[in-house]
């Protein structure tokens, strides 16, 4: 009996993948496929929301991908401050579970990110790292609106959509060559390449280490109140330069 729960629970997660709705952009699209993962776990486990973040060896982040938008939202947000499960769970390459972000813990865990999330009233949050081995590649995390901890049902379901989330992102880099990106990372708005390239031109602008460049980036998408993406976009596009606009 114990043997065959975590094949019940693929099947159960599976079946439950399979009735999400979106386009039918291929199998072998990698964005799509997280995506409708993230909906499913959202539903199965009943939270308002799920995202996945793929993070690269140096812990930059790489790609996400989320149930709806205001999860996406959620998880743009931890990089736009720095802070936050995903992080804390590539990081210790354990769970992390927020039963109640309004508890003193999590605010002093995450004095910035809590606040932020509870004003998209979301007061529990559960990450659960993507690793196998040695190898780890980023979390999936759940949002819930109400507070308490996950059941040991609910838990255990959502490691097993975190390990077919990195199944998928396996399969994908395995089918990518070279340089290539995996089908449909380059599609999805949770690709950064644009925030790499605008912290390297922040740098040379400043004059300040790739490091600095980044928190200066990150502190002004937060105080406009704008995706980080959109604001390397604009550095990028030569619509923004940090040495006209900083003091």
């Amino acid at each position: 009996m114990t043997a065959n729960r975590p094949a019940g629970r693929w099947v159960r997660a599976l079946s439950t993948i399979a009735q999400q709705e979106g386009p039918d952009n291929g199998a072998d699209n990698v964005a799509k496929s997280l995506s409708r993962i993230c909906r499913a776990a959202a539903h199965d486990l009943g939270g308002s929301g799920a995202g996945v973040t793929v993070l690269s060896e140096q812990g930059a982040r790489g790609f996400a991908a989320a149930s709806d938008e205001t999860a996406y939202l959620l998880e743009e947000l931890q990089f736009t401050l720095g802070e936050g499960p995903c992080i804390d769970a590539y990081e210790t390459r354990r769970p992390v579970l927020v039963p109640d972000l309004t508890a003193d813990t999590a605010m002093r865990r995450w004095p910035v990110y809590a606040p932020a999330v509870r004003e998209h009233d979301i007061n529990a949050v559960f990450a659960l790292p993507l690793q196998v081995g040695a190898l780890h590649l980023g979390a999936l995390d759940l949002f819930r609106r109400q507070t308490g901890p996950l059941t040991k049902d609910a838990f255990d379901q959502a490691l097993t959509f975190a390990e077919i989330a990195l199944t998928v992102v396996l399969d994908g880099q395995g089918t990518a060559t070279g340089r290539t990106l995996p089908i449909g990372f380059d599609q999805s708005p949770g690709f950064r390449a644009e925030v790499a390239q605008a912290q390297g031109m922040i740098m040379v602008q400043l004059g300040v280490t790739i490091e600095e460049a980044l928190i200066r980036l990150r502190a002004h998408a937060y105080a406009e109140g704008r995706p980080l993406h959109h604001v390397a976009q604009d550095v990028v596009d030569r619509k923004l330069r940090f040495d006209q606009t900083q003091k």
